[in-house]
């Protein structure tokens, strides 16, 4: 059972996920039906630890606390050395099979204790390349908003630290316990998609301009049926030389780089217009909702309603069937 939570303050750690694991795990709210935990902060060496921001948080309990803790969790802090009895109190807990979990970049002290070693993880989109370089013994998935293997959960970017930890609370406490938390955050209970949907889709790099006609007329033309043998006519290149060429020079095959597109297209649209879901698969490409649903959710793991909820700018968004 969940009893005893402890939540390491690390040197340049971030003020906002630090506070998520406080608000999750700190307050008591057995008076909603919610649980209540025996909550410690500790440090290295107890006294001021200072923020990424600049300020001072003043800690009084030291390691001590975690050793024997249900729950070690660690926040997003700047990369810095650990402490090595840091290091030492992830690798006791994982040991004797205690839960830990990170927020947005504390991954990486995990990582940095082995903690992560043969596990899946992951990270803030901005971070996962890196921690995916620096740490290769972890297999790490950019997409998702929290990874759970073998009691370690990792989780993504700033908010995605209440999603880790509230799915940490509904597999120890269940989903009503997790509810009257979420409930008094203000916050969804669990979100659909994952972290994908948050990543400014980056300009196709092209190593030469051997293919800027064709792809601006593939862009000017993403409603229309574009295969191969269309592409390769318009280069003036048969098939298999045009689908050679394109994937060496553009990092991907025409049809992936196409879906690709039309998914920005149809993202676009969501974001800006109140059109219905047919309409926009229409215009980007896809032809009905429902092979527009299909790619959305194999790749940006949401639908276009939901994507539509999140991200519209048109105030009232009109949710279309589908």
């Amino acid at each position: 059972m969940l009893k005893k939570i402890a939540v390491l303050a690390l040197p340049e750690m971030a003020p906002f996920e630090f506070g998520v694991l406080c608000e999750v795990f700190g307050i008591d709210r057995s008076d909603m039906g919610g649980p209540s935990f025996d909550f410690h902060i500790v440090a290295a060496e107890p006294g001021p630890v200072r923020t990424k921001l600049g300020f001072d948080i003043i800690v009084n309990e030291n390691l001590d606390e975690a050793k024997d803790a249900d729950l070690v969790a660690v926040p997003a802090y700047y990369f810095g050395e650990l402490d090595p009895r840091i290091i030492d109190l992830l690798q006791d807990a994982e040991a004797r099979g205690a839960w830990i979990l990170s927020v947005c970049s504390g991954a990486f002290a995990l990582a940095e204790a082995g903690i992560l070693d043969g596990r899946r993880s992951t990270t803030h989109w901005m971070y996962t390349d890196r921690l995916t370089r620096d740490y290769p013994s972890t297999t790490v998935d950019p997409d998702v908003l929290f990874v759970e293997d073998r009691r370690v959960i990792t989780g993504a970017g700033t908010a995605a630290g209440i999603d880790a930890c509230l799915h940490l609370v509904r597999t120890e406490l269940g989903a009503a316990a997790a509810n009257v938390i979420a409930r008094r955050m203000v916050v969804p209970p669990q979100r659909d998609g994952g972290q994908a949907q948050y990543i400014q889709a980056p300009v196709p790099e092209r190593h030469s301009d051997s293919f800027a006609g064709v792809t601006e007329w593939m862009l000017e033309n993403l409603a229309e049926d574009l295969p191969v043998d269309v592409l390769a006519a318009r280069a003036l290149m048969s098939e298999r030389t045009f689908a050679r060429r394109f994937r060496a020079e553009m990092g991907a095959t025409p049809a992936a780089w196409l879906n690709r597109q039309r998914l920005i297209r149809a993202q676009h649209l969501l974001e800006r217009t109140d059109e219905g879901l047919e309409q926009i698969a229409a215009e980007s490409g896809f032809g009905s909702a429902a092979v527009m649903r299909h790619h959305f959710l194999k790749v940006l793991h949401t639908t276009p309603n939901a994507y539509r909820r999140a991200f519209s700018c048109t105030g009232d968004a009109v949710m279309a069937a589908g």
